[in-house]
């Protein structure tokens, strides 16, 4: 399997090459040439198999000749052996047609550990092979990074510098960054949104003076291992609920489109997928594009769900990719069209292609209150309020009632635990696993909202690539 750049502008890399590169050289992000198919047979057989092994089905061709079957196992056991549930992603179910895939039973409590925990391990395993030094920068809205970070600390051949918009993510969230001491671990707080932040690593990987002496690379989900990992749980709920032999829709909250982007792979692998319900809250951007095609970013408004306050949907980019038919060279410029306007209208002919698959829905504070109090009152759920988004988009997206709607619970409430309880009236207890976070002692770096500042903090702390 080969990698080419959504872009057109850089060579085509191997599974341990994009995984280790994050971004391509051009800006563009890397995607299969090809989607690979699984056969209708074969998902029937997935029902009752565990998770392990559906994710070695499912990933094993993006991984192509870069890991051994054996290898993939081993990789997959040891990730998915940190998680608090036997079943890894289980579902629950809500009423006669709602269901929620709890994929929070992660060291971190958030769905990124589905992906995180996998790449950690990837990251080791290819840099064992090279004599490498590895500098990953990443910026986070709030779970990515503490994800990320539970992941990479104390690993050898590699730094993690994460950025988060200070003042902007749960108590929690920041907690599980900054309460970390690992020699390899720097948390930046800056001064600005998320926005900012995720501009500024996509600017550090076109910068020659940076990829001259260190080699970056991202967790974000502009990484594309990353994101295959997390298209394995889309393949196992819907073997639970009858696929191949009935359809499923899923609701997926989202901010940068990567969690949704891996339901359409799977989509586009044979999945039969009734609909991705896109949940955005009042940051609607996707909104916006799905239902009019005004793909233009406004000013991040900050809410009770910060993992989806973003304007610019870096995964978008994959999906216009796709809706383009390949065309690399007419996407870039309709990005660097994008980037110097903050604006993009998108053609008709994309638009309509896209709605065959997707529907999207904007919720409001009110209706993630009432989503969060109706899981609890008529379900016994406590939910966060991320997943409370989904949930409102999918008890409103009209879709045929014999069609399983599964909403995708992408966080523990108890990372969320006063909004939660404003809603619900309980106030979520964090596991025993991290129980004493608020005894740990925490240490950040807070930096000027300044490409100039991170720039020279990073360069400062890093290890060159071959030091």
């Amino acid at each position: 399997m080969e990698y080419i750049s959504t872009r057109g502008g850089s060579a085509p890399l191997n599974f341990e090459q994009v995984t280790l590169a994050g971004l391509a050289s051009d800006g563009g992000l890397y995607v299969p040439t090809n989607w690979p198919t699984i056969s209708k047979a074969e998902i029937a057989a997935m029902a009752g198999q565990s998770y392990v092994d559906i994710a070695i089905r499912v990933m094993q061709p993006f991984v192509g000749d870069s890991l051994t079957e054996s290898e993939l196992r081993e990789t997959c056991e040891q990730a998915y052996g940190r998680f608090a549930h036997s079943a890894v992603t289980p579902l629950a179910q809500l009423d006669g047609q709602h269901w929620l895939l709890e994929l929070f039973h992660g060291p971190t409590l958030a769905f990124k550990d589905v992906a995180l925990q996998m790449l950690g391990l990837l990251f080791e395993k290819f840099l064992a092979r090279q004599d490498k030094h590895l500098t990953v920068v990443g910026a986070t809205s709030g779970d990515t990074g503490s994800a990320a970070i539970d992941a990479l600390a104390g690993r050898d051949k590699v730094d993690i510098f994460m950025l988060h918009p200070d003042g902007r993510i749960s108590d929690v969230q920041r907690r599980q960054m900054t309460t970390v001491r690992a020699p390899n671990v720097h948390n930046i707080a800056i001064d600005g949104s998320f926005d900012d932040a995720q501009a500024m690593v996509k600017r550090m990987f076109a910068d020659n003076e940076v990829t001259d002496r260190f080699a970056i690379s991202a967790v974000n989900s502009i990484n594309w291992a990353r994101l295959m990992a997390q298209i394995v749980y889309y393949f196992y709920a819907a073997s639970q609920l009858g696929a191949p032999h009935r359809k499923v829709a899923f609701s997926v909250p989202t901010g940068n489109f990567g969690d949704v982007f891996a339901g359409y792979v799977a989509a586009q692998m044979g999945l039969p997928i009734e609909r991705l319900v896109v949940a955005t809250n009042v940051n609607d951007i996707l909104h916006r594009a799905l239902s009019a095609g005004d793909y233009s970013a406004g000013t991040v408004t900050p809410t009770a769900a910060p993992s989806m306050d973003i304007q610019v949907s870096s995964n978008f980019e994959r999906l216009l990719f796709d809706l383009s038919g390949r065309d690399g060279a007419a996407l870039s410029k309709m990005m660097t069209d994008f980037d110097q306007s903050r604006s993009m209208q998108i053609p008709d002919n994309m638009l309509t292609s896209a709605r065959d698959l997707f529907v999207s829905h904007r919720v409001d504070p009110d209706e993630m209150a009432l989503a969060m109090r109706w899981a609890h009152e008529n379900a016994g759920q406590v939910i966060d309020p991320h997943t409370a988004i989904g949930l409102s988009a999918a008890r409103n997206a009209e879709i045929d009632p014999s069609v399983p709607i599964v909403t995708l619970a992408t966080a523990h409430p108890a990372k969320f635990r006063d909004a939660v309880e404003r809603s619900t009236g309980v106030r979520p207890i964090l596991p025993k696993r991290i129980g004493d976070l608020f005894d740990r002692h925490e240490a950040c770096t807070k930096l000027p909202g300044e490409y100039d500042a991170v720039k020279e903090f990073i360069t400062s702390n890093a290890s060159p690539a071959n030091g």
